[in-house]
């Protein structure tokens, strides 16, 4: 008898009220849709854009608690906000498998595309720890990456700007030694820098240690 608190702890005490199904129904937390990705955090640099939504209606009386409201994701921008190109010794290079570039080829063969490019030799210098953390079959092959050694990364479409016919973080344009620094596509943990050596047309190095510009 009497008013009926919606305290859902009287499912647990058993002394809920007679209408407590209907005075206190269960409501979930209901959000917006995703709002549309912002712009990356700051230019020339591999940083993050974001997206939001907002919560419509609080959850009550024990109803599923809302979701998260924010999502990040991995973003890179090459020009300033003045509107000029980045310096390409300020641009991250993305690097991914050269696995990933046989498969495309491939389609391009497939779709009557001839593919045009170059490689670059770099030397390791410094890697993160989080590249032999990469437990997912897709980025096995960041446990390949070790200080020192010598990787080629390949450049070809469409990574391959072109207007500037070169791949954003190639490292063109740099000092001899100037330290570049990379990072690895899949895993945003695994990063590191390297040496630009030279440029070749084709790349010579073992499987393993052959790259693709993202």
């Amino acid at each position: 008898y009497g008013p009926c608190y919606c305290d859902q702890a009287c499912a647990r005490t058993l002394d809920c009220c007679h209408d407590y199904a209907e005075a206190c129904p269960v409501i979930p937390c209901v959000v917006s849709q995703w709002s549309v990705w912002s712009g990356c955090a700051e230019p020339c640099k591999t940083t993050y854009r974001v997206r939001r939504r907002h919560v419509i209606q609080e959850p009550r009386n024990g109803g599923e608690a809302c979701p998260p409201l924010e999502e990040r994701a991995g973003c890179v921008e090459y020009w300033t906000q003045q509107g000029t190109e980045c310096k390409q010794s300020l641009i991250p290079a993305l690097i991914t498998t050269g696995g990933f570039g046989r498969a495309r080829q491939k389609r391009a063969a497939a779709d009557g595309n001839e593919r045009t490019g170059y490689c670059v030799e770099f030397q390791l210098v410094a890697i993160t720890p989080g590249c032999l953390r990469s437990h997912h079959s897709y980025t096995h092959w960041m446990q390949y990456l070790r200080e020192g050694h010598t990787v080629c990364v390949e450049c070809q479409p469409p990574a391959l700007n072109s207007r500037s016919l070169h791949c954003y973080g190639d490292g063109s344009g740099s000092k001899k030694n100037q330290l570049l620094h990379w990072q690895a596509v899949g895993n945003p943990l695994c990063k590191g820098t390297w040496k630009r050596i030279r440029q070749l047309d084709t790349c010579s190095c073992p499987s393993v240690h052959s790259f693709l510009f993202i």
